[in-house]
């Protein structure tokens, strides 16, 4: 899936703008690198000067300023080295304290703020992208960004300092010595600029490849079952290994590209060094230029240019870091188009009324699955939903609790619109039992009170009896302390349905939707859970998905769809009166002998 970033904003740029409440923590980084550079530079002005107080004694630069004695000249210098080092230590103590605590804040802020961001996207920007490629750009492009702040940032902002105040010096110094070694300068930061360019779309590549790896090895392990049973672990390693040599070839196209970038450098710098030895040198033996201003150019050229050569490899981590960062910010900037109302509703003060008016629905790309639908639900009432696979049965309950928008028309709850109600508060007055049952690692005891946090251990038992659950959890030597494994795996079907429904049970909310409920249970249980039921639906709405009519025989009002549309309406006995959809579908059903 593609995001829509802002064009007219670089990466750079855009991460800044995230970053804007940590300003005092970068600008606290920034100047402890630029002072540990300045004091790192120092130690050639101090060997130039030194040279300069042997060389000429007396006459020394320091001497003009006062100190006339060799020694105490020496002793100057000694005294300068001490503080210049010590300073040096300090800050860079400092910056590297300051950025690494940079790097964990932008990590720990961006990957809150983008996982907060995309619980607020609708159900089909899941459908339309992949888990695994979402987990890769909360994990691995989140943690790029973080090591390019821990060393990247303070080596190109040390990298530009050096260059300013060396050159500068430099130019103040000999100015026509000087000019040779700023001759690789521009070169070099041409062809910067331009394996800059070059090299973006090969790590944005890269990125996407990445994220590719990532979604197929978390399909295939949420798979595990079907690949085993299918014995498909050649064929799957085969695709993990088409995948996976896309992204070695894809790093290699930027590996070409990068590696050549240092050796290039290296040979500009050669030339610049070369010239300042051989022309400095003989200037100085020609008496032009002073011996201690010839040493701190031969060993300040140094400082200036060999920084140069990591410049590839800073250059390489930016690059990286921001092709990481783009899909990071480009997930954070995705619009979300299901907003929340500003209506707040006390879902216990709800009826439970629910109204669908003139309703048209389609997913994306897809053929309308309702068209000008109406459905009257009276509060306090037990309605049930059958039809075949396809009809828009799930649909209506994910329409209600809009995890999609609905096209046109309108659906209301006590006769306020949906869209106006706030999402948090219409979706606690609503409880749902989906046929697709997730549980989290965790205990029996935190499923059932997963979104009832603050229930106590009587109401989470009672609601487990209520299901029918407790008799299974109390079997087990853990009880309700039992691990249930990643997304439940160490239960049955059936007694992660029952945990399921006990969670909405406790939830205790108005309006009560089960989704194939009972699919996973057996006869005897669902029995038990029907007798549960009528206890659990008085004074609420309940609305029953179900393709074993059993489950639905009991409902005030039964509604059987077909193709987005109502064609059939009425209780169990006098739809059977009919001898419509739903006598056939009962006849079915019990002539397969199914328990009724």
């Amino acid at each position: 899936m593609s995001y829509q970033a802002k064009p007219f904003k670089n990466s750079l740029s855009r991460l800044l703008e995230n970053l804007k409440n940590y300003r005092v923590l970068i600008c606290s980084a920034t100047v402890c690198s630029v002072l540990n550079k300045i004091f790192d530079l120092a130690p050639p002005v101090l060997i130039g000067l030194s040279v300069d107080v042997v060389s000429s004694q007396e006459s020394s630069w320091l001497a003009s300023l006062g100190i006339k004695s060799v020694p105490n000249q020496l002793i100057t210098l000694a005294i300068l080295s001490f503080l210049i080092w010590s300073a040096e230590s300090l800050f860079e103590y400092l910056y590297s304290f300051f950025w690494r605590n940079l790097a964990q804040t932008a990590q720990h802020s961006l990957r809150i703020k983008a996982y907060e961001h995309l619980q607020k996207l609708e159900m089909s920007f899941f459908e339309e992208d992949s888990s695994g490629r979402l987990m890769s750009i909360l994990n691995d492009d989140i943690n790029q960004l973080e090591r390019f702040l821990d060393h990247g940032a303070n080596q190109i902002l040390q990298l530009f300092v050096t260059v300013i105040l060396v050159g500068g010096a430099m130019a103040l110094i000999a100015p026509g010595v000087a000019l040779f070694a700023f001759i690789p300068i521009p070169i070099i930061l041409i062809g910067s600029i331009s394996f800059q360019k070059k090299l973006a779309p090969r790590y944005k590549d890269v990125r996407e490849k990445a994220g590719n790896i990532a979604a197929r090895l978390s399909n295939n392990l949420g798979g595990i079952l079907t690949i085993k049973s299918f014995a498909t672990e050649n064929w799957e390693l085969k695709r993990l290994l088409k995948t996976s040599e896309s992204y070695r070839r894809s790093n290699r196209n930027a590996i070409k590209l990068s590696a050549a970038f240092i050796p290039l450098i290296r040979f500009a710098i050669l030339f610049a060094f070369l010239a300042i030895l051989i022309i400095g040198g003989i200037k100085s033996w020609q008496g032009g230029m002073g011996i201690g201003t010839y040493s701190f150019l031969v060993f300040i050229t140094q400082r200036l240019l060999w920084p140069l050569t990591t410049l590839g490899h800073t250059l390489d981590e930016y690059q990286r870091s921001m092709a990481s960062t783009e899909r990071v910010l480009d997930l954070i900037d995705t619009p979300i188009r299901i907003a929340s109302g500003s209506k707040r509703i006390n879902p216990k003060e709800i009826q439970g009324e629910i109204n669908f008016k003139d309703v048209n629905f389609s997913y994306s790309n897809r053929i309308p699955i309702l068209r000008n639908f109406n459905l009257d639900i009276a509060p306090f009432n037990t309605i049930g939903i059958v039809g075949s696979t396809g009809s828009g049965k799930s649909t209506i309950i994910k329409l209600l609790l809009r995890l999609y928008e609905i096209n046109s028309g309108d659906i209301l709850i006590d006769g306020i619109p949906i869209r106006k109600i706030n999402l948090k508060d219409l979706r606690r007055s609503i409880s749902l039992v989906s046929q697709e049952v997730y549980l989290f690692q965790g205990t029996i005891e935190e499923n059932i009170a997963y979104g009832t946090i603050n229930s106590t251990q009587s109401q989470i038992h009672h609601a487990a009896s209520l299901a029918e659950a407790s008799e299974f959890i109390e079997n087990f030597p853990e009880g309700y302390q039992t691990v249930v494994g990643e997304r439940g795996q160490k239960l049955s079907g059936g007694q992660r349905q029952r945990i399921a429904l006990a969670r909405a049970i406790l939830k205790d909310s108005p309006i009560l939707i089960l989704d194939e409920a009972t699919a996973a249970v057996d006869n005897e249980t669902e029995a038990a859970i029907q007798r549960s039921l009528s206890k659990v639906t008085t004074n609420r709405t309940t609305i029953m998905i179900a393709h074993r009519l059993s489950t639905i025989r009991h409902a005030d009002q039964i509604i059987v769809l077909e193709k987005g549309k109502i064609v059939e309406v009425g209780t169990h006995s006098s739809l059977i009166e009919k001898a419509g959809s739903y006598n056939d579908l009962w006849s079915v059903q019990a002539g397969l002998g199914v328990e009724i």
